[in-house]
């Protein structure tokens, strides 16, 4: 694949480059008040893409009950300083999710959207801390109140695979 370096490319992802073996802990059930955890393993891959204004993660997830792929792509919006965040199921290969749009701050990335779970209109929220590059952290979180109180239901750990 042709690999071309901007100049003036975004370095805010750069720390999720590589490959990654995940720890991942999903609430049981959103949004109704569970302290439930479920835990399970995962691995990572991302590359950079769009002369380095993108980004594509390569998920495999081992859920308990079923192993999973999924793709997060990533794009990023010079004129706003923003990336946009789209997630693809691969049990549902026919649709993304709505982007989820933000942007990084002393290390720390927080991007929002509004979307519907289940039924119930959310708002969605992803904070990457890349404050530790060698063990960032992800997560996401849903509000029902449009974002006075958040309920965060699944984080991941990640640590390089060497």
């Amino acid at each position: 694949m042709l690999q071309t370096r901007e100049h003036n490319e975004p370095k805010d992802f750069d720390f999720i480059i590589g490959e990654w073996q995940v720890k991942h802990r999903r609430l049981k059930d959103i949004l109704n008040g569970s302290q439930e955890w479920i835990e399970f393993d995962g691995q990572s891959s991302t590359v950079k893409t769009l002369g380095g204004f993108g980004n594509v993660e390569d998920n495999h997830l081992h859920m308990p009950s079923e192993s999973i792929r999924a793709k997060a792509v990533r794009s990023y919006n010079s004129e706003t300083n923003e990336w946009s965040i789209w997630w693809l199921d691969g049990r549902n290969p026919g649709a993304m999710d709505t982007p989820v749009v933000g942007q990084f701050t002393d290390g720390v990335g927080r991007f929002y959207a509004d979307e519907t779970y289940n039924g119930v209109a959310v708002k969605v929220r992803f904070v990457w801390d890349s404050t530790n590059p060698d063990m960032p952290t992800w997560q996401q979180a849903f509000s029902k109140d449009d974002g006075e109180t958040w309920e965060v239901n699944w984080k991941m750990e990640f640590t390089r695979v060497q």
